[in-house]
């Protein structure tokens, strides 16, 4: 166990490893094993965070030429879908004639990629580059330490991978059969908004790379459920993006969208009127306020705006400058102010458009380039050959 903390949110919370380190850390138990014949207890990984874990060997077996070694999953205190798996490397010795090289692979439940755009070609095993460099760096020092020249080949396994990998977003990014073996520091952070950020970014990557030019964003369950009642034959234009629409606005532009469209609930939405960005409530909230300051402005009295800043939810409040008869004007100002923060945040380089509605109003508004944005989307569909 890493003892290692953070303080997330006034609470102190403990680190984790990555997959990449279980991966590295059984590697180098397995190499180990096979070139002395020591069945180490334990394991010493220095990760490029800096942080060194000292890895609990688990499963130990061998045979003619190979080993096999595991290291448990250990997410912290992160809600970790992996948590508790054992990453296995199985490591074997390659023909004698050969340069010393460290061939890596993957086994039962680690993933297969099956679509361009992601960090590994088609076809290899879903271990990003980071692991790999970790793996390899891990077997060449054991090579080292016994004068070993010959290559080796390392084949890591994640038993029970493939039933986690439905939790995960592998399915969403075309990565089949398993769980990715990732990470860039070797360490997880609890609640890691970096590691969901990136996930984000390669599935907007892969599905650029995959003759796609325009995107539609939608943060969540609503603007899924909404877009596919709505204009169901365009949600595989879609990328989840969770609370981080300014982030993945960045990742759009970055990996060269031509056009995204944001398509999300007006609780969601709303912050976008006043240029927030993550709209995770943690972050920022002012719902109310910002309803009630456009309320205001479109000729709403003292008393309504009292009530409107008393609402729980933005149900209740549209409902509320319905009865007012000022939905209309309060939902124009609100779409022109959402126009005018995305494009301040991306620029002219890209065309962008938002659709906002609600659970009992339905559509709710458009912005000027939104049914521009779906007709280039649905002639994205056809040339893809969708259906």
């Amino acid at each position: 166990m890493l003892e290692e903390f953070v303080v997330k949110h006034n609470r102190r919370m403990r680190l984790g490893y990555t997959t990449g380190s279980c991966a590295a850390g059984a590697a180098k138990a397995a190499a180990l094993l096979l070139l002395s014949g020591e069945k180490a207890p334990c394991v010493e990984l220095l990760t490029p965070k800096g942080i060194l874990l000292r890895l609990e060997v688990k499963d130990v077996s061998w045979g003619e030429n190979w080993a096999s070694c595991a290291i448990e999953k250990d997410g912290g205190d992160d809600p970790d879908a992996t948590h508790g798996l054992l990453v296995y490397a199985r490591v074997s010795i390659g023909p004698k004639e050969d340069s010393q090289t460290v061939g890596i692979d993957g086994g039962v439940g680690v993933g297969r990629v099956t679509k361009k755009g992601l960090e590994q070609p088609v076809g290899a095993a879903a271990i990003n580059r980071v692991p790999r460099k970790m793996i390899e760096e891990a077997v060449l020092e054991i090579c080292g330490r016994y004068g070993e020249q010959r290559s080796m080949q390392v084949v890591i396994s994640i038993p029970g991978g493939e039933e986690i990998a439905r939790k995960t977003f592998n399915p969403r990014l075309g990565i089949v059969g398993g769980l990715s073996v990732l990470g860039t520091s070797g360490i997880v952070e609890p609640m890691s908004e970096s590691a969901l950020i990136a996930s984000i970014r390669a599935e907007i990557r892969m599905k650029l790379a995959n003759q796609r030019a325009y995107l539609i964003l939608v943060p969540g369950n609503y603007g899924t459920d909404f877009l596919g009642e709505t204009w169901g034959r365009l949600l595989e234009e879609s990328v989840k993006c969770s609370n981080f629409l300014g982030e993945a606005l960045d990742a759009a532009l970055e990996e060269g969208a031509k056009g995204v469209l944001l398509v999300g609930h007006i609780g969601k939405f709303v912050k976008l009127a006043a240029g927030i960005m993550n709209t995770h409530s943690r972050n920022a909230d002012g719902r109310m306020e910002i309803l009630t300051a456009h309320g205001a402005v479109c000729g709403a009295d003292q008393e309504l705006c009292r009530r409107l800043m008393e609402c729980v939810t933005t149900d209740d409040a549209l409902e509320l400058l319905g009865e007012a008869g000022l939905l209309s004007p309060v939902m124009e100002v609100l779409m022109e102010r959402m126009e005018f923060y995305v494009n301040h945040r991306c620029g002219s380089a890209m065309e962008i458009g938002v659709i906002t509605f609600s659970n009992r109003q339905g559509l709710l508004g458009k912005t000027r380039q939104a049914d521009g944005l779906l007709e280039k989307l649905e002639a994205q569909r056809r040339a893809c050959g969708q259906r």
